[in-house]
């Protein structure tokens, strides 16, 4: 399991690789294939619930689902989202949420959405021994905000409040930061510019490491596809024609055989 000062030391070595998990199998499958960092994030709203969007996930909703990753992955560094609404009011409810979810569970870090405006929360976490991954560019949990998820970094004003959000976040001690929908340009200014890593997503290729949700990779959902995600293989009409062949079996009274029952 990697450490947060090897993460760190990865920059300007190779790229870090970071995929999403909600729950025990697919943790197992990601640390079978070596991934680096998992990431339990409030994407489960959307993935896994079937929500609209992942503002409805709470603390709770988070350490089940971060249970059930662990016990999939044991020896794999594991980061959680803090969801909507558990750090944004104050810095005495992000302490009291995020140290909830590192006393009830293993994980070794959380990971904040926002820049300069949640500095003091993340200053705080960090002062009391809990790592923190930080993440600008789109952020899911403003989606009402912005009303949708637009790309980030298009203009001047934009990429210097981006830049100052990354130096700022360096300085308070994150050990790495996760660029959402960055213009390429623009993420690739901020990689050179830190000495942390960072992670993109839907950001181009010169940050230092790639993170997706998992679901979206293996071509989970046939409605729709992210501009930034390749599809390494389509495993919603496999499991849908599988599924197909068991009630066809069983209509035609082809299943169970003898062999399949005691």
């Amino acid at each position: 399991m990697l450490t947060i000062n090897e993460i760190k030391n990865l920059k300007n070595k190779r790229k870090i690789i970071a995929l999403t998990a909600y729950d025990y199998l697919m943790a197992y499958y990601l640390e079978k294939a070596g991934v680096d960092i998992i990431l339990v994030g409030d994407s489960l709203g959307m993935v896994f619930c079937g929500y609209k969007n992942t503002l409805p996930v709470t603390v709770d909703d988070m350490i089940y689902h971060i249970k059930a990753v662990e016990r999939g992955a044991k020896n794999t560094f594991i980061v959680a989202d803090m969801p909507f609404m558990s750090y944004q009011d104050s810095v005495l409810s992000a302490k009291r949420n995020a140290g909830k979810i590192l006393k009830e569970t293993t994980v070794k870090a959380v990971k904040l959405e926002g820049g300069i405006e949640i500095i003091p929360q993340i200053k705080a976490l960090i002062d009391i021994g809990i790592p923190v991954m930080g993440h600008i560019g789109t952020q899911p949990q403003s989606v009402n905000k912005y009303g949708g998820y637009p790309i980030a970094g298009n203009t001047p004003e934009e990429i210097d409040k981006l830049m100052k959000s990354a130096l700022e976040l360096e300085k308070a001690g994150v050990f790495s930061i996760v660029l959402e929908k960055v213009k390429a340009k623009t993420a690739a200014l901020i990689t050179k510019s830190i000495k942390i890593p960072t992670i993109g997503i839907g950001s181009g290729p010169w940050c230092d490491g790639q993170i997706l949700v998992t679901h979206d990779l293996l071509g989970a959902f046939p409605d729709f596809t992210p501009k930034f995600i390749k599809k390494y293989d389509n495993i919603s009409s496999k499991i849908i024609n599988t599924i197909k062949k068991f009630i066809k079996d069983v209509k035609n009274k082809k299943y169970p055989t003898k062999k399949y029952y005691f």
